[in-house]
């Protein structure tokens, strides 16, 4: 019973974030406002490297771990939606 409760806590204590975020390539920079971020990319969009850059990015932005970033749609786009679990 008392692990159950802790593991309820545990997952009420966690706060989600939801970004707006565009991307550009062939330029490397970070600009947060608001709830939309634009980023900018050195990898190709080929094979999810581009993704995984991105991720790599925001996860060293806002100091949390890679698992903790996730796309949520758009994954295909330039245009993203990225959960950032904090």
């Amino acid at each position: 019973m008392i692990q159950n409760m802790l593991f309820i806590i545990y997952l009420v204590s966690r706060l989600t974030v939801i970004y707006k975020v565009s991307v550009t390539f062939h330029k490397d920079f970070i600009e947060v406002k608001d709830d939309e971020i634009s980023v900018g990319i050195k990898s190709k969009p080929q094979k999810g490297e581009a993704n995984k850059e991105l991720i790599k990015k925001l996860s060293k932005h806002f100091n949390v771990s890679q698992s903790q970033v996730r796309i949520t749609s758009g994954e295909k786009s330039r245009k993203k939606l990225i959960q950032i679990m904090i």
